[in-house]
């Protein structure tokens, strides 16, 4: 049974760990051809081995490139489209949150500048430069209509709701991510380009975060969790979703009391 990506072309940022690395592998499960991107090229040539071992049938490769320079974002698109012939799905998921971001006070110009170069400025060459290419994209002649692609951006619930633990540049740049896409969405609808944002939630640490409290389910996100909503986004299921926020947060951005008890389920296993 084909995949749900099946022959389609991805290129997916920050694609060494974390959301992107549970993508890299998920969507390539999926049937998709991958292009790993990521500022530590040996973190996704880790990956690609593992996908290369596990997914023969599908083409996968490794990219360096920092998302913070337009050349570097350009640079990784084309090689896509070298590679594949096409360019169907685009996830815009690097992105930085800074130790030294705090709050309207304390946060430093050097610090919001950097934040926002890669989380926005970052994001917005990725929408750039993926619209080229998915314009090139052959028409379906069955449809009648041109194949477009779908991007994908990487915002927060940071986004949604505000916090007393400040992130000041962070926050900022993630709410950006959301009026942009929303905005690209409404440009480019009549291409058959789809715009969704990814809002995950706080994700698991190996620390004990006194933010776990908040949270409905009682506990925290894992990446595959996020994952999967990008595979969802990323696939012809969410063929009349554009402009879309996907939050993936527990039910956190919803809620205001939370339930007492046990989490509700058990969080599922990496696909590392």
């Amino acid at each position: 049974m084909p995949g749900r990506l099946q022959d389609k072309a991805a290129l997916i940022t920050g694609a060494g760990s974390g959301i992107g690395l549970e993508s890299s592998i998920l969507f390539a499960q999926e049937g998709a051809n991958v292009l790993l991107v990521d500022v530590n090229l040996p973190a996704a040539e880790k990956v690609q081995k593992l996908i290369a071992d596990r997914f023969p049938n599908v083409k996968s490769a490794a990219f360096k490139a920092d998302v913070g320079k337009e050349e570097d974002v350009k640079a990784a698109v084309d090689k896509a489209v070298e590679l594949f012939g096409r360019l169907d799905v685009m996830f815009n998921n690097a992105g930085i949150m800074h130790p030294a971001d705090d709050n309207a006070l304390n946060t430093e110009e050097k610090i919001w500048d950097l934040t926002h170069t890669i989380n926005v400025k970052g994001v917005w060459w990725g929408c750039k430069y993926a619209i080229l290419a998915m314009r090139n994209n052959p028409v379906d002649e069955a449809k009648g209509l041109h194949t477009g692609g779908s991007i994908i951006n990487t915002a927060s619930f940071v986004a949604i709701m505000g916090a007393a633990t400040p992130q000041l540049a962070y926050t900022a740049s993630k709410g950006a991510v959301l009026a942009m896409t929303r905005e690209l969405a409404m440009v480019h609808a009549r291409e058959g380009i789809r715009f969704n944002s990814i809002c995950p939630g706080p994700l698991k640490t190996q620390k004990r975060d006194r933010r776990l409290v908040h949270l409905p389910m009682g506990r925290f996100g894992e990446a595959v969790e996020v994952a999967k909503g990008a595979l969802f986004l990323a696939s012809d299921d969410s063929s009349y979703m554009t402009g879309t926020d996907f939050k993936v947060d527990g039910g956190l951005t919803s809620a205001y009391v939370t339930p007492i008890g046990e989490p509700a389920l058990p969080p599922p296993s990496s696909l590392v």
